[in-house]
């Protein structure tokens, strides 16, 4: 039997021909997702103020359950789609629910997600509409009990993640959602010359099911989470994104932890929720 395929996809610059990616290999061809990512993931959880963040949250959401912020450091290895490489991930999310016309959905509001290569950074924003954008992000450190991750852009460390106190058959486990059906989104994409208008504007879901990640390891600890208040100069087109998350107020450090995956899925189970 011969593979998968998947038709044609399209993406800047078009005039080439169809895009490769995630979603659709040399040919069409479609990846499994079976055995790749590998991926270490570090992660540390804070109570915050639910006020403040349903502030961040696009019209037709709300914070659902308690107000528990999740900084997720991802660090992904062999990946199949682009053929062997890898790239590193940062991203900040907490619990919401979106309420709109014809559908409701309950999951993780991923408020923003950076990586440190331009390929998953196009695919994903335009493709699925994550709010990805660029910083480097070095592999964690991890020795002994400990870990440390850091973000910075050109230079400019926004973001130092330390973990201690790692023990694994723990279980790192913050009040969960009773029910999440994937991982929340708010996709925009301006509209050229009408500066403020938007040309694409609706929520997406990542549906929880469909993944063929397995977890291999896991420790749990404690953990805390620096972010440097940046100035214009610092980062130009970041530093009220940065900002906006050093304010968050931090009542309570819920744990942190280190967990190794491998495989995963291509997210063309990505949906517009309405």
């Amino acid at each position: 039997m011969s593979p998968e395929r998947r038709q044609d996809m399209w993406r800047m610059p078009v005039v080439f021909g169809p895009a490769t990616g995630p979603r659709r290999g040399p040919d069409g061809r479609i990846f499994d997702g079976v055995s790749s990512p590998k991926m270490t993931q570090v992660a540390v959880a804070f109570m915050s103020n639910a006020d403040q963040l349903n502030a961040l949250l696009p019209d037709h959401f709300e914070v659902a359950g308690d107000p528990i912020v999740t900084v997720s450091g991802g660090y992904m290895k062999e990946i199949e789609w682009l053929a062997g490489h890898g790239y590193n991930t940062l991203g900040v999310s907490f619990p919401a629910t979106f309420n709109g016309k014809r559908d409701a959905a309950t999951g993780s509001f991923l408020t923003v997600l950076w990586e440190n290569l331009t390929d998953p950074i196009l695919t994903g924003r335009e493709e699925l509409g994550f709010s990805k954008i660029y910083c480097a992000l070095p592999d964690p450190q991890i020795v002994g009990t400990t870990a440390t991750a850091t973000a910075n852009w050109l230079g400019f460390q926004f973001m130092q993640m330390d973990l201690t106190d790692l023990a694994e058959g723990t279980e790192y486990a913050p009040p969960e959602l009773a029910k999440s059906d994937g991982t929340l989104h708010y996709k925009y994409i301006p509209r050229t010359g009408e500066w403020g208008k938007a040309d694409v504007e609706y929520a997406v879901l990542t549906p929880s099911t469909g993944s063929n990640a397995r977890v291999l390891e896991r420790w749990s600890g404690h953990g805390t989470v620096k972010w440097n208040r940046a100035r214009w100069e610092d980062l130009p087109t970041q530093y009220n994104i940065v900002n906006g998350i050093a304010d968050l107020e931090v009542k309570e450090w819920l744990g942190a932890s280190v967990t190794r995956t491998v495989g995963g899925k291509d997210l063309s189970d990505q949906r517009i929720l309405c």
